[in-house]
């Protein structure tokens, strides 16, 4: 990972000379604000306790302290997040027009390049040439371990049209696209029964259905499982949508195309988390499968939520 430039480095250093005062967010979660109010090489101090949200920074002038420190959640268990890490993973995505600034990761006494400006003078960013979607870039931290990104503005002459903004989100182990590398492959796995009854209890959306289709982006390496549903125990968002007057609903599911899930028929649980408005697949049992296992924990009272079941 690159480190800080000399240019940036000065900057924060004369931070602890020009700080701006200290701004809350009215909802905590997200933050909007303008360079134009900024003084020349200050930093602003913005302190926000959500688990996800967003930055958005017109203009960008100086720069910016972004601290995170969220009250996560109970970390969910399945196939990538076995019990004894307790990892947080954080990720950023850049809207697709960001440009005006770079984002840097505090590590100790030394700052490094997560996200680069690739906007130049005149010309059109990466993805706005490309067409591809913004990547998202993750990293990890242990529990209690400081969370602080440094965004700091880049010199051009025209700020008119620059603005920096991403997305964050922040998590423990979890099984979705937040994954870093030496976590895949675990992903992939099929879950126990202990992951399986942790996963209907703690998973963003839990809905019972089959398989209509299964789509592979080899751009974004994931594949796309089109999912028609029978029931939904529950959604955090609305990520399945109703179709007809039968009380089925369709949505689409995302894992990872190296996982080389394919088309089957019979009816699943799908279970899963919401990462940057995409549903990321977690445990996903057959449903008699689930049934037995539900069935049995239930008997021996080590079930850890109720969930109705035919």
């Amino acid at each position: 990972m690159p480190l800080i430039t000399p240019f940036a480095l000065c900057t924060f250093l004369l931070s602890l000379l020009k700080t701006g005062y200290s701004n809350y967010s009215v909802d905590q979660c997200n933050w909007k604000g303008s360079g134009l109010s900024q003084e020349p090489g200050s930093v602003e101090q913005i302190f926000l306790h959500c688990a996800e949200g967003e930055v958005e920074w017109l203009y960008p002038v100086g720069a910016l302290r972004l601290s995170l420190s969220p009250r996560l959640p109970r970390r969910p268990v399945g196939p990538a997040s076995p019990g004894g890490s307790g990892h947080i993973t954080v990720c950023i995505k850049p809207a697709e027009s960001f440009r005006g600034a770079q984002v840097y990761l505090e590590q100790g006494s030394e700052l490094h390049l997560v996200l680069r400006d690739e906007q130049g003078e005149g010309g059109a960013g990466l993805e706005e040439e490309t067409g591809r979607e913004p990547k998202v870039h993750c990293f990890s931290r242990l529990p209690g371990e400081r969370v602080a990104l440094f965004i700091q503005s880049t010199l051009h002459r025209d700020i008119s049209r620059r603005i920096a903004a991403f997305k964050y989100d922040l998590r423990g182990d979890w099984g979705t696209g937040a994954l870093l590398p030496q976590q895949m492959e675990r992903a992939c796995r099929p879950c126990n029964d202990t992951e399986v009854l942790m996963a209907v209890c703690t998973s963003d959306f839990v809905v019972r259905g089959h398989i209509r289709s299964v789509l592979h982006d080899r751009q974004r390496q994931e594949s796309v499982v089109n999912v028609g549903t029978t029931r939904i125990y529950r959604q955090k968002y609305t990520l399945f949508h109703p179709m007809g007057k039968y009380g089925k609903s369709l949505g689409e599911v995302r894992t990872f195309l190296r996982c080389g899930v394919k088309q089957g028929v019979g009816s699943f649980i799908f279970t899963g988390h919401v990462h940057f408005g995409e549903a990321w697949l977690g445990c996903a049992p057959r449903y008699k499968d689930f049934k037995r296992i539900y069935e049995a924990a239930k008997e021996m009272h080590e079930n850890q939520c109720e969930i109705e079941s035919d």
